[in-house]
């Protein structure tokens, strides 16, 4: 087939960009060309050789100055805008060389693209926006929080609606959790076909070949990009509770306002964004994941115990697909300290194995068995 593939933005390399460039790979490797990616937002990053190679087709208001940069979130008004330009220059280049599918992925607007009539339209959703559904106090948190807070009671009812509408544009609409495929019936009325993203559990794992993994160290290990919705500030609180040292390994637009009120040498120390290599080192000789946030999935979760790390994750999101209690790691309730502590203390040794043989559930080759499965149907 020739197939149209669709991705909110293209401005940084993080699960939903893992989830799009694994799509292109298996797509191409089972001989199906791709025409191009429609995009809103492009920064010009580099991300991976499959997607970098793919021509792409950005939104108008995606090419005014700032706008796929510093400008990107606050032109949420404008997203309807956008997908609509998109569906259009989609339309044209149908008439020109006819696509057979389009393949979205997404987590904001892009999942609204309308195909051109008679091609299906394949949505992986990461999230219904959480900005709009779910989530919403988390945006107040941080800096400039109040003005984004105001922006979206301004305009969060009609973004909303429009959403709610255009969501009937994906003709299958795949959830990367149990989460989010109830999430995506509250917001949208519709059923969701539950794929969970790939994880590359080839790469991550506790030791090199035959080598022995290395001895856990004592400290708590925190990955992620540093938003306000991470809860990056319980984290901090509940390692300083326990008394021990917690490394956090990810960038994010908070990052030095993170570093500014929490870093302090010896107990708190931010490396900012790591090598892939640099992260599974962590993985491997940290003590506990501490996972305080609700996530739509938590490739993060998987990627620790792939590597033999227990994890101590907030109840709620994708965490409750993947976290055994007990097993392979501990979750708690809330977002209080104390039961953080308490989980982290629950955390044994043996854990570690558990969690290594859960994490092949996600692994990369069951994903690409599953959406084989969909796109062989009628």
């Amino acid at each position: 087939m020739r197939i149209a593939l669709a991705h909110d933005w293209l401005v940084s390399f993080r699960g939903g960009e893992a989830v799009l460039d694994r799509l292109a790979r298996l797509l191409l490797a089972d001989g199906h060309s791709i025409s191009r990616i429609y995009t809103m937002f492009d920064n010009g990053a580099r991300l991976t050789p499959v997607l970098d190679a793919l021509p792409r087709t950005v939104a108008p208001i995606g090419r005014l100055p700032f706008a796929s940069t510093r400008l990107r979130r606050w032109m949420l008004p404008l997203y309807p805008q956008a997908v609509g330009a998109l569906s259009n220059a989609l339309a044209r280049d149908h008439a020109r060389e006819p696509v057979d599918l389009v393949v979205s992925t997404s987590t904001a607007a892009i999942k609204g693209l309308k195909a051109p009539r008679g091609v299906t339209h394949i949505c992986y959703c990461n999230s219904p926006a959480r900005y709009l559904w779910a989530q919403t106090d988390q945006y107040a948190l941080g800096r400039w929080g109040r003005l984004r807070v105001l922006g979206l009671r301004l305009f969060g009812a009609p973004l909303r609606t429009w959403d709610r509408r255009t969501a009937a544009h994906s003709d299958v609409l795949i959830a990367n959790s149990t989460h989010i495929a109830a999430r995506i019936r509250a917001a949208y009325g519709r059923e969701a076909l539950v794929i969970h993203p790939p994880v590359r559990t080839d790469y991550y794992t506790p030791a090199d070949g035959n080598r022995p993994p290395p001895a856990r160290e004592d400290f708590w290990l925190v990955v992620g990009a540093i938003e306000p919705y991470k809860r990056l500030d319980l984290a901090v609180a509940a390692a300083r509770a326990a008394n021990i040292r917690l490394v956090v390994a990810g960038g994010g637009s908070q990052l030095a306002e993170a570093r500014k009120t929490h870093e302090r040498p010896g107990r708190v120390e931010f490396l900012g964004r790591v090598s892939d290599e640099q992260l599974r080192d962590l993985y491997r000789r940290a003590r506990v994941l501490i996972f305080p946030q609700e996530e739509d999935f938590g490739i993060v979760l998987v990627e620790a115990q792939a590597c033999g790390l227990p994890a101590v994750a907030r109840a709620a999101g994708g965490a409750l697909d993947i976290v055994i209690p007990h097993q392979t790691g501990e979750l708690f309730e809330g977002a209080e300290i104390a039961p953080i502590v308490d989980a982290a203390l629950r955390i044994t040794p043996e854990m570690s194995a558990a969690a290594a043989a859960n994490a092949q559930r996600f692994s990369e080759s069951r994903f690409d068995e599953a959406i084989r499965r969909v796109l062989a149907r009628p």
